[in-house]
């Protein structure tokens, strides 16, 4: 879709900060409503294994949340398209709470396992992924309201916070879920994140900002061929993002089942929520970084760390080295999401980057579910030990991942018009690197940095088809 632009008068009397134009209580409202969606996995295994005393179940029943929420939610941005989110978003937060609370009775009832695992599947399916929405909002607002000399500042800012925003949400959602099973009981994580999502959801799908995200009439977008969708750097992010679900789901199910094995099973949330501490602050510290940390290097000596974690974590024999374990894997996952993201946004062919945000989208949960169900049956089949090398091998796969990234691949480069419109795009190996500037680029005198230009592309394709990143 065209972009609208506002009048030059009008654009001179409108606020000079994005603050200004979302309105101060935006902000507080986008954050806390992005915790019901990161309670949900971890609430889901502590209620179900609370309840059904078996991890096997627990696991699936974290599996098919995610199977819902990859199989639905991209249909529930493709109806945001059509009708505009508020009505998407309030429908789809109105059911969830009420499927949130139905699992919190139907697992204590007398009822099959096919009917949490349905249940189960209800509540992913209707998971208001507010991230996504959000920075649709924020962007449109960016790109319609702020003056242009602004613009790449402020999207360089605003991605940053809002991958921070979602990094804390998903690591501290189970400590919130650890705090309420351990102070009430197994069940209250679901009875608060359904209240959570009834008051904050619906203030998020009510307020102002919904109007921008509303749908226009979209002009055709031009699009490079499918076929550079498999190239080898798109293919090896979403190889990592694929290990980075591994690695959640492995560690979230293992840790799970050691603590259930030694009378601990409701401080899972807790335990798990130690790993937020270092990735919390890397994640929001990661602009700091030097120019010189190239993003592949980042990658590289992140992951790496993880690995090391997991290999503390495997050889732990009690509470005070998965404690350790945990602290120093949050130090290396905070900083590599944020990398892999930031991957995925500059290599994205041209008029294809909702596809690839949603392939690696897609991977993570892929990932994380597959895992959480196979860990559940390695974990009762070959015991609590077993279970616990297996998140080795799911930060073996990252590593694996950033290997292949550092030795075989290239960063493209894109040049931009002044409102970033793409002139050219380049993803193929023969590509410039990303420690060489565009030639073009320099050409033009621009005083945007490439990673700016990368993130006015990034902005333009996620203004005209936001729905599709969720």
């Amino acid at each position: 879709m065209s972009t609208p632009h506002l009048p030059a008068t009008d654009a001179q009397q409108a606020p000079a900060t994005l603050r200004g134009v979302a309105g101060a209580a935006y902000f507080p409202i986008a954050f806390i409503a992005r915790f019901p969606f990161a309670m949900m996995v971890v609430g889901t295994l502590t209620l179900v294994v609370s309840a059904r005393e078996s991890i096997a179940l627990g696991g699936v029943n974290s599996a098919v949340v995610g199977l819902g929420s990859a199989l639905i939610g991209p249909l529930l941005g493709a109806a945001a398209d059509r009708i505009g989110q508020r009505r998407v978003i309030l429908a789809a937060g109105i059911v969830n709470s009420l499927a949130l609370l139905a699992l919190a009775a139907v697992a204590f009832s007398p009822l099959p396992d096919a009917a949490v695992l349905a249940v189960g599947f209800v509540i992913g399916a209707t998971s208001p992924q507010i991230g996504p929405f959000s920075r649709s909002r924020l962007v449109q607002l960016i790109l319609t309201r702020l003056p242009s000399a602004r613009r790449a500042k402020s999207l360089n800012g605003t991605m940053g916070y809002e991958s921070a925003a979602d990094e804390t949400a998903f690591v501290f959602g189970p400590v919130v879920v650890g705090l309420l099973a351990t102070t009430l009981s197994p069940a209250a994580p679901m009875i608060g994140a359904a209240v959570l999502t009834l008051v904050f959801v619906t203030a998020f799908a009510l307020h102002p900002t919904a109007k921008v995200a509303a749908p226009t009439t979209e002009e055709p977008v031009t699009q490079a061929p499918a076929r550079e969708l498999r190239a080898l750097g798109v293919l090896v992010v979403v190889a990592g993002a694929l290990g980075v679900g591994l690695f959640f789901g492995t560690v979230l199910t293992s840790l799970t089942a050691f603590l259930a094995e030694t009378g601990h099973g409701d401080s899972a949330g807790l335990v798990y929520g130690v790993m937020g501490i270092g990735s919390t602050i890397l994640a929001l510290s990661i602009t700091l970084f030097p120019e010189r940390f190239r993003l592949r290097a980042r990658w590289l000596v992140f992951s790496s760390l993880m690995l090391a974690a997991m290999i503390a974590f495997g050889l732990s024999g009690g509470l005070a080295g998965i404690i350790g374990a945990m602290a120093v894997a949050g130090i290396g996952i905070g900083p590599t999401v944020v990398t892999l993201f930031s991957l995925a946004a500059a290599r994205s062919p041209q008029g294809r980057s909702a596809t690839v945000m949603t392939m690696v989208g897609s991977a993570t949960i892929v990932g994380q579910s597959g895992a959480s169900a196979l860990t559940g049956a390695v974990a009762e089949s070959a015991g609590v030990q077993a279970s616990m090398w297996l998140p080795m091998g799911a930060a073996g796969l990252v590593v694996i991942a950033a290997l292949l990234n550092a030795l075989a691949c290239q960063e493209p480069v894109q040049d931009f018009t002044e409102d970033g419109a793409t002139l050219a795009s380049s993803t193929t190996g023969s590509g410039p690197s990303e420690d060489t500037p565009s030639e073009s680029t320099a050409s033009q005198g621009s005083e945007l940095s490439v990673a700016d230009e990368e993130l006015l592309e990034e902005a333009r394709l996620l203004a005209e088809r936001p729905s599709e990143h969720l």
